[in-house]
């Protein structure tokens, strides 16, 4: 069923703009329901498919619950990903950044969206240097001229004014 089932979910991903957000959860819903209860893929999916439509409030709990069943690999830092999102959406940017935090050393190329979504988690803490910070340093290594003055400059925005160690990003 692996394969087959993966396929599946994509399929309705791909089709999300013209099916619709309450066509999507009905058909993840639909899909997640045919995976032994145990297995964290059926909530994960059925998180993102209510994240997806705005409603985070539900998302959430079911984010928690495919990390609790052992969501591993890539999965595991999207969800880290999406819930920091979510959370974020609702009110909590500091819980944001510590869910990020878990998976920063297991980004892996997904290090660029974890840096993306902290930075976004700085802005709702009223944290604007910081999170300019983390962005410049994650566009920095994508640019062809300015490489180093892009890092530096993006690190001096949350060096402490006497030189001491950075703090925020």
């Amino acid at each position: 069923m692996g394969d087959d089932w993966q396929r599946r979910v994509d399929e309705v991903w791909d089709a999300a703009s013209e099916l619709g957000e309450r066509e999507v959860i009905v058909r993840i819903d639909a899909l997640a329901a045919e995976l032994p209860a145990d297995d964290p893929r059926g909530p994960f999916e059925a998180a993102g498919a209510r994240d997806s439509a705005g409603l985070e409030e539900e998302a959430e709990p079911r984010y928690r619950r495919a990390l609790e069943l052992g969501l591993s690999g890539r999965a595991r830092v999207e969800a880290h990903i999406q819930l920091a999102s979510t959370i974020r959406n609702l009110g909590r940017p500091a819980e944001s950044l510590a869910l990020l935090d878990e998976v920063h050393a297991d980004a892996g190329d997904l290090a660029d969206a974890v840096a993306a979504f902290r930075a976004l988690a700085l802005v709702s803490t009223g944290a604007a240097d910081a999170a300019a910070s983390v962005a410049l340093i994650a566009l920095a290594p994508h640019l062809t001229q300015y490489r180093r003055a892009v890092d530096a400059y993006a690190r001096e925005l949350v060096a402490p004014p006497d030189g001491g160690p950075r703090s925020g990003a």
